[in-house]
């Protein structure tokens, strides 16, 4: 690995190795700079690595940045839960702060069972219509139409650290059937300030099934994103869906099945996303 750091390889919102969605996780990062963290985490591949430029042990807050194979990413959801076991896991289960670019996430980490869970609290979110013209570049990039979208469901962009483009599909088989432009998304998430086109279909009133085109950071699909859980959660509060608590499960077309436990805080709208986390086999 370059210039000798050191990558713990973690996948989050699973039980399995072979499940959820991988992250790489440097414990101590203070002496690289922005270049040589993007640079390391273009080597490692994973949709994201979380560096802790700062740490605090003793009051266990953390200065941590995010980035993908090809960029900056100021929140990350399964990369957060995947630190926070792995810290959990030299420090002991309780509270953690995490100081991101997009302000301070709170994370609790504890043991359900023989299990080490971790449940993040995102900023608070917003949501709102998306604009008409940008919804047509996006279903182009997508090969989608809008007859193929549950009308239940608007179109939004929605925030809980970074912006989402809320799709829902009308059925579990266009979900699946996922081929899309990959330059020609990334060019219009790009431009519109959307980090993933988080795409969904409604199994049931508190179970949803999603997939999440990554484009922006070099990556064709994320397996399991907690930071669109979170900006989903803001969503469904904004149609004032009802929903207070959900699961999301994610990466099953992938090969990598993920489970996502969303609930919806009052009253501010920060929403809380669970999962856990476990060291990855590398050969």
């Amino acid at each position: 690995m370059r210039n000798n750091v050191e990558v713990l390889r973690y996948t989050a919102f699973t039980h399995d190795p072979a499940g959820g969605n991988p992250a790489g996780i440097v414990l101590d990062a203070a002496g690289l700079t922005a270049e040589e963290m993007l640079a390391v985490a273009a080597e490692v591949g994973y949709s994201e690595t979380a560096f802790l430029t700062e740490r605090d042990d003793e009051n266990r807050v953390f200065r941590v940045r995010y980035f993908a194979p090809s960029a900056e990413v100021d929140f990350c959801g399964h990369a957060t839960i995947a630190t926070a076991v792995a810290l959990a896991e030299r420090l002991g289960t309780g509270p953690l702060a995490f100081r991101t670019n997009a302000g301070e996430i709170a994370v609790e980490t504890g043991v359900e069972g023989e299990t080490l869970l971790a449940t993040l609290t995102s900023v608070p979110t917003r949501s709102a219509p998306v604009a008409e013209d940008a919804l047509d570049e996006a279903l182009a990039a997508l090969r989608w139409s809008r007859d193929e979208l549950d009308r239940a469901f608007p179109p939004h962009v929605s925030f809980g650290g970074v912006s989402h483009l809320m799709l829902a599909a009308a059925s579990r088989e266009r979900l699946a059937d996922l081929h899309y432009d990959f330059e020609a998304l990334r060019s219009v998430m790009t431009r519109r300030g959307w980090t993933t086109v988080h795409l969904f279909w409604r199994e049931g009133d508190r179970r949803y099934h999603a997939r999440d085109p990554f484009p922006v950071g070099g990556v064709v699909e994320d397996p399991a994103t907690g930071a669109a859980a979170a900006a989903f959660g803001g969503y469904l509060r904004a149609l004032e869906d009802g929903v207070k608590e959900f699961t999301v499960i994610q990466g099953v077309d992938m090969g990598r099945p993920s489970e996502l436990k969303v609930s919806i805080a009052e009253p501010d709208g920060r929403t809380r996303v669970s999962g856990g986390a476990v060291a990855m086999e590398i050969p």
